[in-house]
């Protein structure tokens, strides 16, 4: 710009009144501006030229002036409104008052387009029209010549300094630019209005602030106030306990000194009877002449005079006294006293802090992380502050109940139970002050993903080949895979790190696991072993956790052992998919019990009909009752004792008497009273959380970012996890489901 001519303000001698615009170009000269108004313009409009009644100033369109016959003026607008409510109330007269002097008018016969215009305030408005002129800013060069500005450039020029031109037609990017170039008299005026209007928001800030800050010594007051009473109620009940104490020494001091003294009456009174009969005696003993009864009275006196001799110590002692320094209450009650009660405050600024959410997905725990901060921007490190926390589903407006943790570093978590997919909105705040992220909004989603996969297809050490089941050791979290496709066990950790949630230990080899015929998994806490299931050699093979092969069971009737499962007691629990049985063992491998679905059993003279089993996909035991329960196209409960039918879990996901179009292959049950089952069906392949008591489903784990294909046997963890079989895809994957 520095190669165009710069504009010159015209300086005008009559005022030196200097004005401002924003960022005028370096270099320019400052300049003046001359307006001159005979009259205070805003002061008078207010006073003369506005509608008493709307408050609006007067014009030739709607608020055009009416003159009534009291002498008011009042605007077409009001008179309307005015004469539409008096018709209103009564429509048999054609009267109002005027709103100012209370005087009942008589409308004319056109209306109020009727009353004559009010010529004086039309003249007052002419005359002001006239009498306030705009601040047009010239160019010293050319006195004639209105200064422009561009907005685009923020720049101020004269079109004959100029040349009609400013600026670079072209941007750095090749593009052509566009100016948007108005008259600098009205940039101005637009740039005033702005100015006015930020400052007056500068003012209303200023004002609610200083609201806010007295409202806030209002509640400090009322707060100190509460911990006031609250210091002096609670020390007066410890003052209390101490009067308490101190009336129960005084009365039990009283009641030993009156028994003492009750004691010492008592024989002061012996005394004195004893004194009466002696003075009584003594006064007979002159009158004595005969000395045989004086030797007899020598001897008795003599005799009472021993006994009497008893007489002279109290039968009762006067001690008493008052201990307090045989141990170390003082002492005690003055630590306690030093200790006792404390002044909680904070220097929190809630408008710093900072609550976040993560992924979140229905029916599954969530966290809300709040992060607190003072006034200065430092992270606080200690806790204690009071939240207040409100959590509604915005769809359904349903209040979701919460609990806050606070870890007494400055963090709290909000956790909660989202029901519901779809947007959620949650508000914070500390001493009821609104924090930054207020209100915070985030969705949950109907999905649960895994939260890692492990494995892939393959021979290779990391890779699975046809896995079909698994179990867990819960005393030290160990993973043991059946990867019946390699013919292997394979023994993995559980790390913490999602990042890699597992660590390959071992591989368990050889000893019947080969020619793809190991199918099912268990792991025997009682003999910390595993049992697995050969179906080519209907047997059942036990390992220890090592991988040292420790012998094998079965029976004639197996025909093809699948699934296996051992319940807390030791029992071993086998399904037979070739004879649609379920087969219970002792921890020794003798049989117990032989469920066969294919006939009625017989209950005293009660015949109980049972279901048809179909393809067992899974077993396992109640870890509470050791009920059996077995899926395979239903879920169904089995008594372990008896092996009768108990009942069905979630009827509705079969049909056609109990056969349903899908099917389940696996199930497990966890410590809380949770039924998962893995179900395949055409549509989708999800694991089902079911309910034991009720028996009706909670929700579904669709896995949709990582869609499950043929998932087979699962197993849970103690901390609300399960890892899934994955047979389609040859691999393991972990998911959080509480």
């Amino acid at each position: 710009m520095s190669s165009q001519k710069e504009p010159q303000l015209a300086q005008s001698p009559a005022s030196q009144q200097p004005y401002a615009t924003t960022e005028l170009n370096k270099g320019m000269t400052s300049s003046t501006l001359v307006e001159t108004v005979s009259i205070n313009y805003e002061d008078f409009t207010e006073g003369f030229l506005t509608c008493g009644t709307c408050l609006y100033t007067y014009d030739s369109d709607e608020h055009t002036p009416k003159l009534l016959p009291c002498s008011h003026t009042l605007c077409r607008v009001c008179l309307q409104s005015i004469a539409a409510n008096a018709g209103a109330r009564d429509p048999t007269t054609n009267c109002f008052r005027c709103p100012i002097c209370r005087e009942l008018i008589q409308l004319p016969r056109g209306g109020v387009m009727g009353f004559p215009p009010s010529f004086l305030v039309n003249q007052l408005l002419d005359l002001m029209a006239g009498q306030r002129r705009e601040v047009v800013p010239k160019c010293s060069s050319h006195v004639n010549q209105e200064l422009l500005f561009c907005e685009s450039c923020d720049f101020v020029f004269c079109s004959q300094c100029t040349g009609g031109k400013h600026g670079n037609p072209i941007n750095n990017n090749g593009v052509a630019c566009e100016h948007n170039v108005i008259p600098f008299s009205i940039a101005i005026k637009r740039m005033s209005e702005i100015l006015l209007y930020k400052g007056q928001q500068c003012i209303s800030k200023l004002n609610e602030s200083a609201q806010n800050v007295l409202n806030e010594m209002a509640k400090l007051d009322q707060n100190s106030e509460l911990a006031f009473e609250d210091i002096n109620r609670t020390f007066q009940e410890i003052i209390n306990v101490v009067d308490q104490r101190r009336q129960e020494l005084l009365n039990s001091a009283k009641k030993i000194r009156e028994d003492k003294r009750a004691v010492l009456r008592e024989q002061l009174n012996t005394i004195e009877i004893e004194k009466s009969k002696l003075e009584a005696d003594c006064s007979g003993f002159k009158y004595q002449v005969e000395v045989r009864n004086i030797s007899k009275k020598i001897n008795d006196l003599k005799d009472q005079l021993e006994s009497i001799n008893t007489m002279l110590d109290p039968k009762e002692n006067c001690f008493l006294r008052f201990e307090h320094l045989h141990n170390s209450a003082i002492e005690s009650i003055e630590k306690c006293v030093n200790s006792f009660g404390s002044i909680r405050t904070s220097n929190t600024f809630p408008s710093l802090c900072m609550a976040t959410v993560g992924r979140c997905s229905a029916h599954l725990r969530s966290c809300a992380y709040v992060v607190t901060y003072d006034y200065n921007g430092q992270r606080q490190k200690f806790g204690g502050d009071p939240l207040a926390v409100t959590l509604l589903h915005d769809q359904s407006q349903q209040s979701v109940p919460w609990q806050v943790n606070d870890n007494r570093d400055g963090t709290y978590e909000v956790q909660f139970v989202p029901p519901l997919a779809g947007t959620y909105t949650l508000r914070i705040s500390i001493f009821g002050r609104q924090i930054k992220s207020y209100p915070l909004q985030f969705e949950v989603s109907e999905s649960i993903n895994p939260l890692c996969i492990y494995g892939c297809k393959g021979s290779d050490v990391h890779q699975f080949l046809q896995p079909t089941s698994l179990a867990i050791d819960d005393t030290d979290g160990s993973v043991y895979v059946l990867d019946t496709g390699n013919g292997r066990i394979k023994k993995l950790l559980q790390n913490q790190c999602n990042n890699s949630p597992f660590r390959l230990i071992d591989h368990i080899e050889g000893g019947g696991l080969e020619n793809r015929a190991a199918t099912g998994i268990a792991h025997c806490r009682q003999s910390h072993s595993l049992l697995v299931t050969n179906w080519r050699n209907r047997d059942v093979k036990r390992y220890s956790c090592d991988g040292q092969f420790l012998g094998k069971f079965g029976h004639e009737d197996l025909l093809e052992p699948t699934c296996i499962a051992v319940s807390h007691s030791g029992q071993i629990l086998v399904a037979d998919n070739g004879s649609n049985c379920l087969f219970l063992f002792n921890a020794s491998g003798k049989l117990l019990l032989k469920i066969n679905d294919k006939k009625d059993k017989t209950k005293g003279s009660a015949v109980q009909k049972w279901p048809l089993l179909g393809v067992i996909g899974g077993i396992c035991f109640n870890p509470a009752t050791e009920e059996i329960i077995v899926a395979d196209t239903r879920i169904n409960v089995f008594s372990a004792s008896t092996g009768l039918f108990q009942r069905q879990l979630y009827a509705e996901s079969s049909n056609n008497n109990g056969r349903g179009k899908g099917h389940y292959c696996g199930v497990t049950m966890d410590n809380n009273g949770n039924v998962l089952a893995t179900r395949v069906d055409k549509s989708r392949n999800v694991v089902q959380v079911i309910d034991y008591d009720s028996g009706q489903l909670k929700f579904v784990i669709d896995s949709n970012d990582a869609k499950l294909k043929r998932p087979s046997c699962l197993a849970t963890t103690n901390d609300d996890h399960v890892i899934v079989v994955d047979l389609g895809n040859d691999c393991i994957k972990k998911y959080r489901y509480g």
